[in-house]
């Protein structure tokens, strides 16, 4: 049986614009589409995760409104324990705008909200989730003080820590050191290297990671999007190629990446092969809109892959 799966994060309710392409600074386009639907990362993952099979639990915080409201029902309704989702009285549950292009190319803005007001002493006091957990996912959406408490809760518990360093910002060596599998995105890797953000090629990222690690995570994936990823674990890295798609929204590819990472692990598939069943997880989830509606279920995958 898999291993349970926690996923501690943040809850943001997405508000979408769909247009040509993402307007610049001072401009106003004409959109062609609009819609809402729960997002934000930690939401992302645990609701792919269990769309995919896995055995999942959320920590999290929302408002007490209605967003916060159709978050928790959303994953309930995926299969997800959200009896770990507890709600913040006269706070917002949080909001993000996001605007996507017809190529596929997504902007967002966060608005934390009760998302903020997770801290430190909330992952202590529901320290008894952990119990049992093979794997915890985390992000960065959260203050990173209640990131670090987790990946140490999550280390304390005997589970394997999972961090996407999403929205990027510089990281302490002391939480890289609690973490098992660190999962940037190019851009994220090259700012985690104190480099600009930008695309990477494979040779460029394979440095990159190789400094990660030194600095105390225990293995890097850089995802590079349709080139697929780049493994370090240690020995001689691996580039793993994704499936060839059309993209329409690439908003969530990375949170169903690493959800799909989790469950393969959870299942006792190899970092590289979890990372091969992540690949394809995320290039299907780029063919459809949404965050948390892209999400596709075991069952598609596997076809997925059949046909590839």
């Amino acid at each position: 049986m898999p291993t349970p799966i926690v996923v501690i994060g943040s809850l943001n309710y997405d508000l979408v614009a769909c247009g040509p392409r993402i307007p610049v600074v001072g401009e106003t386009l004409v959109g062609r589409r609009f819609f809402e639907e729960p997002g934000g990362k930690g939401a992302n993952q645990a609701y792919a995760a269990a769309r995919l099979g896995g055995r999942v639990k959320m920590l999290g915080r929302v408002g007490d409104d209605i967003y916060g409201r159709r978050m928790r029902d959303n994953l309930a309704a995926a299969g997800c324990d959200v009896s770990g989702l507890l709600e913040i009285r006269d706070c917002t549950s949080g909001i993000a705008l996001i605007f996507v292009g017809d190529d596929g190319a997504n902007s967002i803005i966060i608005v934390p909200g009760a998302n903020d007001r997770f801290l430190p002493a909330d992952v202590a006091a529901q320290a008894e989730a952990l119990a049992g957990a093979g794997i915890v996912l985390l992000q960065l959406e959260n203050p990173l003080e209640t990131v670090a408490a987790a990946a140490l809760a999550a280390r304390r518990a005997g589970a394997r820590v999972v961090l996407d360093p999403a929205p990027a910002r510089a990281l302490p060596d002391h939480l890289l050191a609690a973490v098992d599998v660190l999962t940037p995105n190019e851009t994220e890797a090259a700012i985690l290297a104190g480099r600009p953000p930008a695309r990477l090629a494979p040779a460029e990222a394979e440095p990159i990671a190789r400094e990660l690690r030194r600095r105390g995570a225990g293995a890097v994936v850089v995802k590079l999007g349709e080139q697929g990823c780049l493994l370090d674990a240690g020995g001689a890295p691996q580039l793993l190629p994704a499936p060839r798609v059309a993209a329409v929204d690439t908003t969530a590819a990375g949170d169903v990446f690493n959800a799909a990472l989790a469950v393969g692990l959870s299942e006792g598939l190899d970092l590289a092969g979890a990372c091969r069943f992540a690949n394809r997880a995320a290039a299907l989830s780029v063919t459809r809109l949404g965050a948390q509606a892209c999400a596709p279920a075991r069952g598609e995958v596997e076809s997925f892959a059949a046909g590839a």
